[in-house]
């Protein structure tokens, strides 16, 4: 093959490689065995679907760092777990898990659950029915399950398995070719507006930004295109200032830097997105 030919490696294939080794170097650590005895001791899974149902509200994020602008801001994600459950528009809380490119783990996501009672969604790259009965195993609720990731079969069979063990799943898409890959029993779909296939724009793998690059807002235009049935939930980039266009078409926002970075604390940023949707909706 021509070099000028040869397929133009995106930042999300090399996230996906360094997962999978990850995911093999957890394996060898605890065995799948272990993994399904933890099961039984697991803590009943909380309602995902339903938190979000109730209203219009967040699904607040928790992670280290981000490979779109690097690290957070190191005292609000100390004060991410309480300020969540004392917030009255949280509805879910989303932990990422990945080690290296958001400096998080499984482990947190256990850590995180035992200190809050919202519903815990498990946000990483999932290629395996491990990391599923890992999740369960560890408190998750949820699971984000990625159609620019997983085929039609997979989605469908990790969602199966994910349902059976009393969990639900966040499908997330970025483009309208994507919805089609979706299980027909979809329940809660997100818009990812982050370009994840771009080959540059990923400052925060080696450094810092303040402003994020990777995203996208016209691909929340495809909001109309997802199951009618389903609940819709915005990803990425949202802030006070643009929550109200969130509103109108979704059922929810998933907010993490904004929160994360927020140079006045986790508490005062909540607090301007509390203000933001307490504002009347317009008829």
């Amino acid at each position: 093959m021509d070099k000028l030919d040869a397929p133009v490696s995106t930042f999300l294939d090399q996230i996906l490689s360094d997962v999978a080794d990850e995911l093999s170097s957890t394996k060898a650590r605890r065995p799948a065995h272990e993994v399904r005895t933890m099961l039984g001791d697991a803590p009943p899974p909380r309602d995902f679907h339903g938190a979000l149902a109730s209203g219009f509200g967040l699904i607040a994020e928790i992670k280290e760092r981000s490979p779109s602008v690097g690290p957070m801001r190191a005292q609000n994600v100390a004060d991410a777990p309480a300020a969540y459950e004392e917030s009255p528009i949280v509805r879910a809380i989303s932990v990422l898990t990945n080690s290296l490119h958001f400096g998080m783990s499984i482990e947190r996501l256990a850590a995180v659950r035992a200190q809050v009672s919202r519903p815990v969604l498990r946000k990483d790259f999932i290629l395996d029915e491990y990391q599923v009965r890992e999740a369960r195993a560890f408190g998750a609720d949820a699971i984000l399950l990625m159609a620019n990731v997983l085929d039609a079969p997979r989605l469908a069979g990790f969602y199966d398995l994910a349902r059976e063990l009393g969990m639900e799943a966040l499908f997330e898409v970025h483009v309208e070719e994507e919805i089609a890959l979706l299980p027909p029993g979809a329940r809660v779909v997100g818009i990812n507006s982050r370009k994840f296939k771009s080959a540059s724009g990923f400052v925060g793998a080696t450094g810092s930004s303040s402003k994020d690059f990777t995203l996208a807002f016209d691909a929340f235009d495809i909001v109309e295109k997802l199951p009618s049935d389903a609940l819709r939930i915005a990803e990425s980039g949202l802030s006070p200032a643009n929550l109200a266009l969130a509103r109108e078409r979704f059922h929810a926002a998933l907010i993490g830097t904004s929160l994360l970075r927020d140079e006045a604390g986790i508490r005062a940023c909540l607090g301007q997105f509390e203000a933001a949707l307490a504002v009347p909706q317009a008829e």
